[in-house]
C-alpha cells in the first residue's frame, strides 16, 4: 500500500508540467472568454457587463448565420470525401502493402504547414498563372476562377484540406483495420465470401468504433478551419467563404468586438459538443461488434 501511495505522487509530479500547461493555455482562457462573451469589450477600456445582449445580437446577426452555413457546406464536403478516400487508401493498404515508406509517403502532406499548403495550391490554381488552368486550356477547356468564383470556392478549399488531411486519417482508419483478427477474414474466405460482401458485413461493422473517433476528430477539426480562408479568399467573393472562426476573427482582431467575438465562440464551442456527442450516439462509439 505504502509503495503504491508513492508511485501515485511520482505519477502526479509527473502529470503537474501539462496540468500547469492545461490550466495556463486552456482552462483560464476558456474561463475568460465565457465572462468577456457577457461583455461590451474593446480591449481600450475595462469590460462592461452587458448580460446576454451579445448572445441575443447574434441570434439576428445575419452574417453569423451565413458563416454558419458556409461551415457547413464546408463541413459536409471535407467529410464526405476526406472519409471515403481515406478508407479506400486504408482498405488498399491493408491488402497490398504495409510498408512503412508507403505509409511515410501518405502522411507527408500533413506534415507542411497549413499556409504553405493553402500558398501552393492558390499559386497553382491561380486564374492566370495556375499551372492547373494552364492544363485546362491545353485540353480546350475554358480557366476556372477557382478561388473567385462563389460557387467552387468553398469546395476548392474544402478539397485542398482533403488533400492535405487524407493521409493522416487514412493511416487512423488503417490502424483500426490492424485490429481485426485474421481469423475472421480466412473464415470468410473459407466460406466463399466475395471481397465486397467481406467488406460489408465485416470490415465496416468491425471498424466502426475506429470510424466514429476519425469522424468526430475530422468534423471538429473542420470547424476550425481558417488558414486556408485566411490566404486565398479572406471571405470573398462575396461571403461565399466567411467560415465561422474566420468571422470571429474577423469581429475580434479587425473591428475589436471582443465582447461579441467571444460571444461566437462560447455558441460555436456549444454546437460542437452537441454534434460530437450525438455522433458518438449514433455511431455507437462506446461499443464493438468483437465483443
Amino acid at each position: 500500500m505504502i509503495a503504491r501511495r508513492g508511485e501515485g505522487r511520482v505519477a502526479l509530479l509527473f502529470l503537474l508540467p501539462a496540468g500547469f500547461g492545461f490550466v495556463l493555455f486552456y482552462a483560464w482562457p476558456a474561463l475568460q472568454t465565457f465572462y468577456l462573451s457577457f461583455t461590451d469589450y474593446s480591449l481600450l477600456a475595462t469590460p462592461n457587463w452587458v448580460g446576454a445582449q451579445n448572445y441575443a445580437d447574434a441570434m439576428s446577426d445575419r452574417k453569423f448565420w451565413n458563416a454558419l452555413l458556409v461551415t457547413g457546406e464546408y463541413v459536409l464536403i471535407n467529410i464526405s470525401v476526406q472519409t471515403v478516400v481515406a478508407l479506400l487508401i486504408a482498405v488498399l493498404m491493408h491488402r497490398l502493402t504495409k510498408s512503412s515508406v508507403v505509409r511515410g509517403a501518405l502522411l507527408l502532406p500533413y506534415l507542411i504547414a497549413n499556409v504553405v499548403v493553402a500558398l501552393v495550391w492558390y499559386t497553382m490554381l491561380d486564374a492566370q498563372l495556375g499551372i492547373v488552368n494552364a492544363m485546362l486550356t491545353w485540353v480546350g477547356i475554358d480557366p476556372v476562377a477557382f478561388f473567385g468564383e462563389t460557387s467552387t470556392a468553398i469546395p476548392t478549399i474544402a478539397l485542398v484540406n482533403v488533400w492535405r488531411h487524407m493521409g493522416y486519417t487514412a493511416l487512423l482508419i488503417f490502424a483500426g483495420l490492424q485490429a481485426i483478427p485474421t481469423s475472421v477474414y480466412e473464415a470468410a474466405a473459407i466460406d466463399g465470401a466475395s471481397e465486397a460482401r467481406v467488406f460489408r458485413t465485416i470490415t465496416m461493422p468491425l471498424l466502426r468504433p475506429v470510424l466514429a473517433m476519425v469522424l468526430v476528430l475530422t468534423v471538429i477539426g473542420s470547424f476550425q478551419i481558417f488558414d486556408t480562408v485566411a490566404v486565398t479568399t479572406k471571405g470573398g467573393p462575396v461571403d461565399a467563404t466567411r467560415v465561422i472562426y474566420f468571422y470571429i476573427y474577423e469581429k475580434a482582431f479587425q473591428q475589436f468586438d471582443f465582447g461579441y467575438a467571444a460571444a461566437l465562440c462560447v455558441v460555436l464551442f456549444l454546437i460542437l459538443v452537441g454534434v460530437a456527442l450525438a455522433q458518438l450516439k449514433l455511431l455507437r462509439a462506446g461499443s464493438s461488434d468483437l465483443d
